[in-house]
C-alpha cells in the first residue's frame, strides 16, 4: 500500500521520539501508533537483562490507559538514525492478537510501504532493534543447514 500523509507524519512522530528519548542502551527503539480518529500514541522500549517490553507493547499499553481499543497504523524507528525497523515476532503476535487489522509501516526510508500485520512473516525479523551497524543477516528459511 502507498503511504498517506498521515503515515508519513506517524514516521516523523516516531523518529522524533527516537531522537529525543533513545539515548542509552536501555531505550533503543521508538514506536508511534495512530487511531482511526487520528490520535497518536508513542513509546520507547525498556531494554533489561530480563527482556523488558518492546516499544510497540509500551504503545499498546499507553493507548489502553486512554481507553483506546483500536489502533489503525503503527511504525517502529530505531535510534541513532537507523530509521524504520520491523516489529519483532513477539510484537507481531501481540499486535495481530489485539488489532488484527492494524497496518504496519515498513521498509527503507526511500521505499516505505504499509502492510497489514498478517502480511509480515516472522522469519524476516533479524533483531534490528539492537543492531547499530544497520546490517541485517539474510532471512532464514526455517530449515537448518
Amino acid at each position: 500500500m502507498i503511504l498517506r500523509d498521515t503515515d508519513r507524519a506517524l514516521v516523523q512522530a516516531a523518529t522524533a521520539v527516537a531522537k529525543l528519548r533513545c539515548r542509552s542502551a536501555n531505550h533503543t527503539v521508538a514506536a508511534a501508533a495512530r487511531t482511526v480518529d487520528g490520535r497518536v500514541f508513542t513509546g520507547v522500549n525498556v531494554h533489561h537483562v530480563t527482556g523488558g517490553p518492546c516499544a510497540e507493547v509500551v504503545v499498546v499499553g499507553t493507548a489502553a490507559t486512554q481507553g483506546v481499543t483500536d489502533l489503525e497504523t503503527i511504525v517502529v524507528v530505531g535510534d541513532r538514525g537507523r530509521a524504520v525497523v520491523a516489529p519483532c515476532g513477539r510484537c507481531r503476535q501481540v499486535l495481530h492478537d489485539y488489532f488484527p487489522t492494524i497496518r504496519v509501516i515498513v521498509g527503507p526510508l526511500d521505499g516505505l510501504r504499509v502492510v497489514p500485520i498478517a502480511a509480515l512473516p516472522p522469519e524476516t525479523y533479524a533483531g534490528a532493534d539492537h543492531r547499530l551497524d544497520g546490517v541485517l543477516p539474510a532471512p532464514r528459511s526455517g530449515v537448518e543447514d
